[in-house]
């Protein structure tokens, strides 16, 4: 069979080449780590190299399995964010037991929030799992999945590609583990790696079990406004953390509070859609993208290659929602909100 002849008969099955399909899990799974560490500004010009490798797995793989796993099982958003909340307590409880690790990195991460009859911090644990539940998983998977809108709720991988990525964050939970404790010589004690691997448990049971709530009269608010609404909230929770004591964990729990609420009744009202999901997303990405740009990396001071740095993945932030909208509004209608998960 001749080359014309192959294309032919692939063109004309209607299914597209094995990059097409799986292209959009390989962008996730490269852009997770760069808006979780990178676009926040946590890392220097020369630990990109360094880091991205490790951090990849991790990060690209965890996002990619929630997604995957969710799509597969006819789920959305919801559920998807419950297991980002699990996913960041595989990684900080679990794996670098950030968590529990009052120095870690050689600095006092918990503060004057500090429960020591948990060995946890107030604000750092509400924080950290938030960060990974909105940013590390959840913002990369709306993103991507805006910038594919005809594929944004069935699967990308087969279920090969599906326990490749298993193992990939499995590899990489490992690597992580092995490396944070041999740099920083700490081990959680058993009931908090019990009472953590438990509660992972939990939320995906809730994840997956959970029954959608029905529809709510009235009309969702503009995709533009929603957007601003969540630039605000999410700088605002950033924001918290420097707050003096207990009143940091006071206003992130009330700022947490009120996004579930108001986004949960809005995402059930009618005209709810894909651009309104789009704008959340946005939102959130370009208050890290603000962030990043002040952000002192953990290893010490910002200087110019790391502004410079920081400054073109703002603007390549920009220019991805640009793009993302740009390919939403061209795609199909969605079915009216009652109808989707």
């Amino acid at each position: 069979m001749k080359d014309g002849d192959v294309r032919q008969v692939t063109a004309g099955s209607g299914r597209p080449p094995l990059r097409r399909r799986v292209a959009p899990a390989i962008a996730l799974f490269l852009l997770a780590p760069a808006i979780g560490e990178l676009l926040l500004g946590n890392l220097r010009v020369e630990e990109t190299a360094a880091f991205l490798p490790v951090l990849a797995p991790l990060y690209g793989g965890g996002a990619l399995l929630i997604r995957e796993t969710a799509r597969r099982a006819g789920r959305g958003p919801a559920t998807m964010l419950i297991l980002g909340v699990a996913y960041g307590l595989v990684e900080e409880g679990l794996a670098d037991q950030m968590l529990f690790n009052r120095h870690y990195a050689g600095h006092d991460e918990m503060g004057s929030t500090y429960i020591p009859a948990l060995g946890m911090g107030g604000w750092l644990t509400i924080g950290v799992l938030t960060m990974h539940a909105v940013w590390s998983t959840n913002v990369g998977i709306a993103l991507v999945e805006a910038l594919v809108p005809e594929r944004s709720e069935t699967p990308w991988l087969g279920r090969r590609g599906l326990g490749v990525t298993a193992a990939v964050f499995a590899f990489g939970t490992v690597v992580t583990i092995w490396g944070t404790h041999d740099d920083e010589h700490f081990f959680a004690a058993p009931p908090q790696l019990l009472g953590t691997a438990a509660a992972i448990v939990l939320l995906v049971v809730v994840a997956f079990r959970r029954r959608p709530a029905g529809p709510l009269p009235g009309a969702a608010p503009r995709p533009v406004v929603v957007g601003g609404i969540a630039f605000a909230a999410s700088y605002a929770f950033l924001s918290t953390a420097d707050l003096p004591g207990w009143w940091s964990v006071a206003a992130a729990v009330a700022l947490l509070a009120a996004a579930i609420i108001i986004g949960g009744r809005w995402s059930r009202k009618h005209g709810w859609g894909r651009m309104h999901r789009l704008a959340l997303t946005a939102g959130a990405l370009l208050t890290y993208a603000w962030t990043g740009l002040g952000m002192r990396p953990e290893s010490g001071p910002k200087r110019t290659a790391d502004y410079v740095m920081n400054a073109v993945l703002a603007l390549g932030a920009v220019l991805l929602v640009a793009c993302a909208i740009r390919r939403s509004r061209a795609a199909r209608p969605q079915p009216p909100v009652a109808a989707r998960n």
